[in-house]
């Protein structure tokens, strides 16, 4: 025989089963987050490789608790407004914007999904958050401070060629960064009486373009400033500036791995490990304008030895006692 006991306790277990079903189906929920990078499929690859990382130190794995949509412009920066309008149809939780022309692609795409800055030079000033320590928007990230390290790249030059009186500055026209670095190269200048010169390059033809004028000018020196673009033509840029027996600086490692002769700033590609920190925080529920931006803390001068050897130069020693690396 039923008890009333018995019959309450059926009843009750009914309708709790939908609700048991309700909470694993949302504790199973499968995160989707976008990811668009300006440059090429290879090295933003590289870069997304390091994001993976970090979501999977925090327990992410991905297709089983996080789907990631690809997008990359391949350099072609006018692809970017339209691949970023792309993944907001697919209404992501977070996208991840590589580069400050993604964010700033992924900004005028939506205002209201979660971004996060890969990686960008100055946030505040290009306009995508209030403040480092109030994003306030639907933006929040990583700042790599090049702009501010720009100020260095002349110093480290005048050390290595104690004689240079002219530098050439590569400059991509379409960077929104790129008027803030050249006032804080120009300025640099102004103490030391160096003249500076300024040569664009929107497209991978344009660079060679750049080289032959700059070859016609007899620059002492180039700065490559920070541009995806720049860094898919690493090695090109490298090999022209051999040919010309120029120096250069630039902004990370990789373009001297590349055969560039020095830069100077962070590990660039750590910043996508430690973007994964944020995504965490977002899917969790963390709102974007409240999390603070975070800078680097460590900047590395990188010197290749190889390099100055074939265009002639001898690095005096007290600059090489002040490199983190030296590649020989």
């Amino acid at each position: 025989m039923t008890t009333r006991r018995q019959i309450l306790i059926a009843v009750s277990s009914a309708l709790a089963a939908p609700l048991v079903v309700f909470a694993q189906q949302r504790a199973a929920k499968i995160a989707l987050m976008g990811y668009l990078d300006g440059t090429a499929a290879d090295y933003a690859s590289y870069r997304a490789e390091r994001l993976r990382a970090g979501l999977r130190e925090l327990g992410y794995i991905e297709d089983k608790s996080i789907v990631i949509e690809y997008r990359w412009a391949e350099g072609k920066y006018e692809r970017l407004p339209g691949l970023a309008a792309q993944l907001v149809q697919l209404k992501p939780d977070v996208i991840v914007a590589a580069g400050t022309q993604a964010i700033q692609a992924a900004q005028k795409a939506t205002t209201t999904i979660p971004i996060v800055m890969a990686a960008t030079a100055d946030p505040v000033g290009a306009g995508f958050v209030e403040s480092l320590s109030r994003p306030g928007r639907n933006l929040t990230g990583l700042s790599n401070i090049s702009v501010d390290l720009s100020s260095k790249y002349l110093e480290l030059l005048r050390i290595a060629i104690p004689r240079l009186s002219r530098i050439t500055v590569l400059v991509n026209p379409t960077h929104p960064n790129h008027p803030s670095f050249l006032k804080n190269i120009q300025a640099s200048a102004q103490s030391s009486g160096v003249k500076v010169s300024t040569i664009t390059a929107r497209t991978a033809s344009e660079i060679g373009a750049a080289f032959a004028v700059m070859k016609q000018e007899r620059a002492g020196a180039l700065i490559v400033l920070p541009d995806g673009l720049f860094f898919i033509q690493a090695h090109r840029i490298a090999e022209l500036a051999g040919q010309q027996r120029l120096p250069t600086m630039f902004w990370t490692r990789e373009m001297v791995e590349a055969g560039g002769l020095m830069s100077y700033g962070q590990d660039n590609v750590e910043h996508y490990y430690r973007a994964a920190t944020y995504v965490d925080k977002i899917l969790k529920g963390a709102k974007p304008g409240d999390l603070p931006v975070e800078q680097p803390t460590t900047i590395e001068l990188v010197i290749n030895l190889k390099t100055a050897k074939a265009i002639g130069l001898t690095i005096p020693q007290d600059l090489l006692f002040r490199a983190d690396r030296v590649i020989e």
